[in-house]
Protein backbone atom coordinates (compact mmCIF):
# COMPACT_ATOMS: atom_id res chain seq x y z
CA UNK A 1 0.00 0.00 0.00
CA UNK A 2 1.18 3.37 -0.49
CA UNK A 3 0.73 6.23 1.53
CA UNK A 4 0.57 10.07 0.68
CA UNK A 5 2.48 12.11 3.40
CA UNK A 6 2.06 15.80 3.19
CA UNK A 7 2.92 18.61 5.01
CA UNK A 8 6.50 17.37 5.97
CA UNK A 9 9.63 20.13 7.25
CA UNK A 10 11.42 21.03 4.04
CA UNK A 11 14.48 19.51 5.47
CA UNK A 12 12.82 16.15 5.55
CA UNK A 13 15.06 13.27 4.13
CA UNK A 14 14.31 10.33 2.94
CA UNK A 15 16.09 8.52 5.92
CA UNK A 16 13.62 10.48 8.19
CA UNK A 17 10.45 8.99 7.48
CA UNK A 18 12.41 5.61 7.05
CA UNK A 19 12.88 6.03 10.59
CA UNK A 20 9.27 7.58 11.35
CA UNK A 21 7.39 5.12 10.12
CA UNK A 22 9.46 1.79 10.49
CA UNK A 23 8.28 2.14 14.10
CA UNK A 24 4.85 0.88 12.90
CA UNK A 25 6.26 -1.76 10.28
CA UNK A 26 8.41 -3.02 7.40
CA UNK A 27 9.19 0.18 5.05
CA UNK A 28 9.61 -1.08 1.84
CA UNK A 29 10.57 2.19 -0.01
CA UNK A 30 10.45 6.43 0.62
CA UNK A 31 9.87 8.60 -2.39
CA UNK A 32 10.04 12.27 -1.09
CA UNK A 33 9.45 14.89 -4.06
CA UNK A 34 12.26 17.40 -4.34
CA UNK A 35 12.80 20.23 -5.51
CA UNK A 36 15.56 20.40 -7.73
CA UNK A 37 17.15 23.84 -7.69
CA UNK A 38 17.07 23.82 -3.80
CA UNK A 39 17.98 19.89 -3.61
CA UNK A 40 15.12 20.15 -0.17
CA UNK A 41 12.31 18.49 0.30
CA UNK A 42 9.00 20.18 -1.58
CA UNK A 43 6.87 19.12 1.92
CA UNK A 44 5.36 15.89 0.57
CA UNK A 45 6.11 12.29 -0.54
CA UNK A 46 5.08 8.79 -0.32
CA UNK A 47 6.08 5.71 1.68
CA UNK A 48 5.46 1.98 0.42
CA UNK A 49 4.55 -0.38 3.10
CA UNK A 50 2.14 -3.49 3.51
CA UNK A 51 -1.25 -3.04 3.30
CA UNK A 52 -1.90 -3.98 7.02
CA UNK A 53 1.12 -2.38 8.27
CA UNK A 54 0.18 1.17 6.22
CA UNK A 55 -3.29 1.01 8.11
CA UNK A 56 -1.09 1.05 11.52
CA UNK A 57 1.39 4.17 10.62
CA UNK A 58 -1.47 6.08 8.72
CA UNK A 59 -3.35 5.78 11.99
CA UNK A 60 -0.41 6.52 14.33
CA UNK A 61 0.92 9.30 12.21
CA UNK A 62 -2.01 11.30 10.75
CA UNK A 63 -2.20 14.54 12.52
CA UNK A 64 1.07 14.18 14.56
CA UNK A 65 3.90 16.92 14.90
CA UNK A 66 6.86 15.78 13.62
CA UNK A 67 9.80 18.50 12.86
CA UNK A 68 7.72 21.25 14.05
CA UNK A 69 4.72 20.65 11.37
CA UNK A 70 1.52 18.56 11.51
CA UNK A 71 1.73 15.65 9.20
CA UNK A 72 -1.22 14.66 6.99
CA UNK A 73 -1.16 10.84 5.77
CA UNK A 74 -3.41 9.22 3.70
CA UNK A 75 -3.96 6.32 1.15
CA UNK A 76 -2.08 7.51 -1.84
CA UNK A 77 -4.96 6.75 -5.20
CA UNK A 78 -3.52 6.73 -8.19
CA UNK A 79 -4.88 9.08 -11.65
CA UNK A 80 -6.58 7.28 -13.72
Amino acid sequence: MKLYISNLPYTSSDEDIFELFSKHGLVQGVDLMIDYETGRCRGFGFVDMQEEEAQVALSALDGTHFGGRTLVVSEAHSES
